[in-house]
């Protein structure tokens, strides 16, 4: 199973995106994103969360070595 927490979401006005670390918790074991999602300072706050979410998960999602 897996976690996953946000930290503070900043708006960065110069690049135009949203900006926040995200953890994502699995196997006893934390691993953690720098993620961004580009829009304006007015995108809804659940879009950006469900944005940043799935960047992280993008990023872990590593295939395995066999």
């Amino acid at each position: 199973m897996q976690t996953i927490k946000i930290g503070t979401v900043h708006y960065n006005a110069k690049s135009g995106a949203f900006e926040a670390r995200v953890d994502v918790a699995r196997n006893d074991r934390t691993f953690r994103y720098p993620c961004t999602v580009s829009g304006p300072a007015s995108m809804d706050a659940p879009q950006v969360i469900a944005q940043l979410q799935r960047q992280a998960l993008r990023m872990s999602d590593t295939p395995k070595l066999h």
